[in-house]
């Protein structure tokens, strides 16, 4: 007997149905260098865990810091997480014996019914069974469900730092938005001093009589103008900063005064290292979590397969019951060998469950190729964007210096009589237009940065300990 049983036992370790997983391979074109270049993007470096640290910002790293050990969508995922885990130890619990131990002890009086026969009885009985089962697993079918629960649980360890990306991401988006809206809130209010200045000056001349009231009105509606953009700034401002508490677990009232504080969104202070497709295959989380979702329907293909044969199950039991009123009452039974369960009626619809399992496959690996191409689209629009929208914010930068000069010497100009009250305006409300959109290029680059390091993938690992997958294109554990 021990002999059969380390035989059974050898073989259900040795043979599995359905197909042996194989990660899947990305093509060439995507292991290589990313299509944009551009000076600020350094190709031959990947991006750092902690990418956020290359803003050189004390603020956002603590901000980031809280927003990873608060934030309600990360502990709903590492909830999440523990579940999965829970279930692959459910799962595994299937290799072990199932044992079952029962037992009882009953009283009875039939006086009550024997009062008119003279006289009644009383007993006492006991009983006691324990039964033992251990399905050999010959075809495989629980070593795949725990290949494919454990498949599942990484897939859901991915989805946890998939949330880490965006947290800390979205929480330096955030951060960036509220201190791009602080500097253009600081630039519309300088806009509002020298409409003002231009205002007085015009109502003055008024008085002494050397211009109309026409002249006055339009030049307090250019100030009107520019102090109407204060507002909408402001709230700008106050709406990336809820933003930024909600991200970091906290209450609107709790807005930390390091992001309050914050005049001007800051930049990166060297190139931006992005390095190539092959490194981004690695790294990025949802890349990662498609692939464990791939591992884990192969996987039920094996068990679907295993459906078609019989299960074989060692089993033993033993039993001892004993009643007072029988003499040699005392007994005890058991058993011990082999159990064989086959449904063979029902393998049209095992069939027809690999049908549906084998589909399941087919569609976890159309959605892994879409991710990985997804994830190349990303990255090639985050750099593109960010390439133009740095060339953008130069030429506004350089247009918004051009437009003060044009308003310096427009009112220089018309305080000396050669130039109209209407070219000044002119000349401030070029101005006020260079330096709003300057304002709204340095936020939206900002964004476009954070975009960019969103479709890298930085940021899910938690600590300097974590190792980063290893391997070519094929994306590992």
């Amino acid at each position: 007997m021990r002999k059969l049983v380390l035989l059974l036992a050898a073989l259900a370790a040795g043979c599995a149905s359905g197909p042996d997983y194989r990660r899947p391979e990305a093509a060439a074109p995507a292991t290589g260098a990313f299509v944009t270049q551009a000076p600020q993007f350094d190709p031959a470096a990947p991006l750092p865990d902690d990418w956020w640290r290359l803003y050189d910002d004390p603020v956002l790293d603590d901000l980031i810091a809280r927003a990873f050990a608060a934030n309600t969508d990360l502990r709903a995922a590492s909830a999440n997480l523990a579940r999965a885990r829970a279930v692959v130890d459910e799962t595994r619990a299937g290799r072990w014996p199932l044992a079952t131990l029962s037992g009882g002890a009953n009283y009875s009086d039939d006086n009550q019914t024997n009062q008119g026969q003279g006289g009644g009885s009383a007993q006492f009985s006991q009983n006691g069974g324990l039964s033992v089962s251990w399905e050999l697993d010959l075809f495989g079918r629980v070593a795949r469900a725990v290949e494919g629960a454990r498949a599942d649980a990484q897939a859901v360890e991915a989805a946890r730092d998939a949330v880490r990306v965006t947290v800390a991401a979205e929480t330096t988006r955030a951060y960036l938005d509220a201190c791009a809206g602080a500097y253009a809130l600081t630039v519309a209010r300088e806009s509002v001093r020298a409409s003002d200045e231009t205002l007085r000056i015009v109502t003055a001349q008024e008085r002494a009589g050397s211009v109309g009231r026409f002249d006055v009105e339009r030049s307090a509606a250019a100030t009107a103008t520019a102090r109407a953009a204060i507002p909408q700034f402001e709230g700008q401002r106050q709406v990336a900063l809820f933003e930024l508490a909600a991200l970091l677990g906290a209450t609107p009232s709790e807005v930390p005064d390091g992001a309050k504080a914050c005049s001007a969104p800051p930049a990166p202070l060297a190139a931006i290292p992005v390095g190539d497709g092959a490194q981004l295959l690695r790294r990025r989380p949802d890349l990662r979590e498609a692939e464990r979702r791939l591992a884990a329907d192969t996987a039920r293909i094996g068990v679907a397969t295993a459906d078609l044969y019989p299960q074989v199950s060692l089993g033993g039991s033993g039993n001892f019951f004993r009643n007072d009123a029988v003499r040699g009452s005392d007994s005890f039974s058991f058993s011990l060998g082999p159990l064989i369960s086959w449904s063979f009626s029902g393998l049209g619809g095992a069939r027809a469950r690999i049908r549906q399992a084998e589909a399941q496959a087919d569609a976890s690996l159309a959605t892994f190729d879409g991710r990985v191409l997804t994830a190349l689209k990303e990255v090639e629009q985050g750099l593109a964007l960010m390439a133009t929208g740095q060339q953008r914010l130069d030429a506004l930068r350089e247009a918004q210096t051009r437009a003060e000069q044009a308003h310096r010497f427009a009112q220089l100009r018309y305080r000396a009589g050669s130039v109209s009250q209407l070219d000044v305006l002119v000349a401030q409300a070029d101005m006020l237009n260079a330096r709003a959109s300057h304002a709204s290029a340095l936020q939206r680059l900002s964004s476009s940065r954070v975009d960019l390091f969103k479709a890298l993938g930085g940021g899910w690992r938690q600590g300097p300990e974590a190792v980063a997958p290893q391997g070519g294109p094929a994306l590992d554990d």
